[in-house]
C-alpha cells in the first residue's frame, strides 16, 4: 500500500498494468509511447489464462487478487488491460481501490462512437466480453440509437499467442469470424481484446478498408494520460538511468521465460527479466 514517505510523490510512482496475460503488452507499449517518462509495473496472470472462458466471479477474485499485488508495488493507477476483466469486475475494482483505475471498454467504446458513420458497430471479443454485453451497454449511452453487433472469436488469443500474425490459418479463420459482421453492414469495428492489434493486418483485410478499427489498448493509453493529468499525477521529471529501480517491471503467475520472449517480440524496449511470483497468497476478498 502507499506509505507516508512516499505520499509527496505520488506523481513519481508506477502505473500498474494487468491482464489475464500477454495481449495486455500492447496497453504497456501504448503507454510506453505516449509517456515515455511513467514507471510501468505489468502483471500477466500465465497461469489462469484465458479468462474470457471464466465466471463473472472467478474474473473478480483473479483481479482483486492482482489489484493486491500492484497496490504491494505502490502504483498510482491501475489500467486493466483486458476486455474480460475491464467487462466484469472493474465496475467492482473501481469501488474497492484507493487508486484510480482504468478499463479498456469505455475508451474503446467512445471512439467507435465518434467515428462511426452510419451507427453500426462491430465487436470481437472474447465469449465472456461478449456475453456480458459491456460494449453495448457503454455506445447505447453515448449514441442510444447505435446498431451493436458482437462475434466471439474465441481462437483469436491461441493463434496469436502461437506467433501466426501472418499465416494463412488466421486469415481464414478470420474471414469466418467476420463473415457475419460484413453482412450487418458495420463500418466501424472494435478489437475488443489486447491481442487482436497484433493481428490488425489480418482482421483488416477481412473486414476490409472501409471499416474502421479501433484499437482500445491506444484509446486506453491516452485516457489514462488525461486521467493522471487531471488529478496531477503525471510525473514530471524522467527516468533517471542508473536508478537502482528498473522503469518498467513485468511479473508473471508462471511461464516468465516464455513471456519475456513473447514480450520482446511485442515490445521492442528490451525485457531483461520477468518475474514469477505466488499470485494465490493474495487475498481474493473485497479490497
Amino acid at each position: 500500500m502507499m506509505t507516508e514517505s512516499n505520499k509527496e510523490n505520488r506523481e513519481d510512482l508506477p502505473i500498474g498494468v494487468f491482464d489475464s496475460g500477454v495481449g495486455g503488452l500492447t496497453v504497456v507499449k501504448e503507454i510506453m509511447n505516449q509517456m515515455p517518462n511513467e514507471r510501468i509495473v505489468y502483471f500477466g496472470d500465465t497461469a489462469r489464462v484465458p479468462y474470457g472462458s471464466k465466471s463473472k466471479d472467478t474474473i473478480v477474485r483473479y483481479s482483486r487478487q492482482i489489484v493486491r499485488f500492484l497496490l504491494e508495488q505502490n502504483v498510482k493507477a491501475i489500467a486493466v488491460a483486458c476486455n474480460t476483466a475491464s467487462a466484469y469486475a472493474v465496475p467492482e475494482i473501481e469501488a474497492e481501490c484507493p487508486v484510480p483505475v482504468i478499463g479498456v471498454i469505455r475508451p474503446g467504446a467512445k471512439t467507435a462512437v465518434e467515428g462511426t458513420k452510419n451507427g453500426r458497430i462491430g465487436v470481437i471479443g472474447t465469449r465472456a466480453t461478449i456475453s456480458s454485453e459491456s460494449y453495448t451497454d457503454y455506445i447505447r449511452q453515448i449514441m442510444p440509437e447505435a446498431k451493436v453487433y458482437g462475434q466471439a472469436c474465441p481462437l483469436f488469443v491461441s493463434l496469436v499467442e502461437e506467433g501466426l500474425w501472418e499465416d494463412p490459418v488466421t486469415d481464414e479463420i478470420a474471414r469466418r469470424y467476420m463473415a457475419s459482421l460484413i453482412d450487418r453492414k458495420i463500418d466501424t469495428l472494435i478489437m475488443g481484446c489486447t491481442h487482436y492489434p497484433l493481428i490488425r493486418k489480418t482482421i483488416g483485410r477481412a473486414v476490409g478498408s472501409d471499416v474502421l478499427l479501433v484499437n482500445p489498448a491506444y484509446e486506453t493509453a491516452r485516457e489514462l494520460r488525461k486521467m493522471l493529468e487531471t488529478r496531477s499525477l503525471i510525473t514530471k521529471r524522467g527516468y533517471e538511468l542508473g536508478s537502482p529501480v528498473p522503469q518498467y517491471r513485468f511479473y508473471v503467475s508462471d511461464m516468465a521465460g516464455q513471456f519475456q520472449r513473447f514480450a520482446n517480440s511485442i515490445i521492442k524496449y528490451g525485457i531483461l527479466a520477468a518475474e514469477k511470483i505466488d499470485i494465490y497468497k493474495y487475498s481474493a476478498e473485497p479490497l
